[in-house]
């Protein structure tokens, strides 16, 4: 009796992918030009996440195409299915493929170029309102001002202790109290109090 195993090529058992961020810039671009540079690898865009495949057979794969380690296999090796499998699955779902990284430079440089355009778009709408506004003798809303001020760190607020709370709480009783002169920015000297040796 033939089973699915016997007419498998153990496609899935020769490459594996990881999700990648989605690059944002320039950058991020040619970081994934990186991946694409190297022998093995691809990368593709399905339902808009971003995806790095590497093309490497797996240690435990037989001549028989049969897996060397079926009883204790990784449990993502488990959760696969022939729903999905590579063999009986059908189509992949991917949006775009990038096999070389002259594909994903020609997808960056149309993308890129789409960004500024965008940015340029709204820098001249921002222009038109702030024009108007002027016109009509309106300065911008507050919560306009607000959004663009980024919130400030609050700086860490340290005390001075008064001098004579600092032996109360060190547990020391003062000794020998002498009044040693400070001088100030005036000039004048103001007495502060300096423990003395006991």
């Amino acid at each position: 009796m033939s089973c699915l195993c016997d007419s498998c090529s153990a496609l899935c058992c020769r490459y594996f992918v990881l999700e990648i961020d989605k690059p944002e810039d320039a950058a991020d671009y040619d970081n994934v030009r990186w991946y694409l540079v190297h022998e093995g690898t691809f990368v593709f865009i399905e339902k808009k996440k971003w995806f790095l495949g590497v093309y490497a057979r797996c240690k435990h794969l037989q001549p028989d195409n049969r897996c060397g380690i079926y009883a204790t296999r990784p449990k993502i090796c488990r959760k696969y299915t022939t729903d999905n499998c590579d063999y009986h699955g059908g189509e992949y779902d991917w949006e775009v493929l990038f096999s070389s990284a002259e594909q994903l430079d020609a997808y960056a440089q149309e993308r890129l170029a789409e960004a500024r355009a965008e940015k340029r778009e709204k820098a001249k709408r921002k222009r038109a309102r702030e024009a108007a506004a002027k016109r009509r003798g309106l300065t911008p809303a507050k919560s306009d001002t607000r959004r663009r001020v980024k919130a400030r760190p609050k700086r860490a607020v340290t005390k001075r202790l008064r001098p004579n709370l600092l032996p109360a709480l060190l547990g020391v009783a003062p000794r020998n109290v002498d009044r040693a002169p400070r001088a100030t920015r005036t000039g004048n000297t103001v007495a502060l109090p300096v423990l003395g040796a006991r």
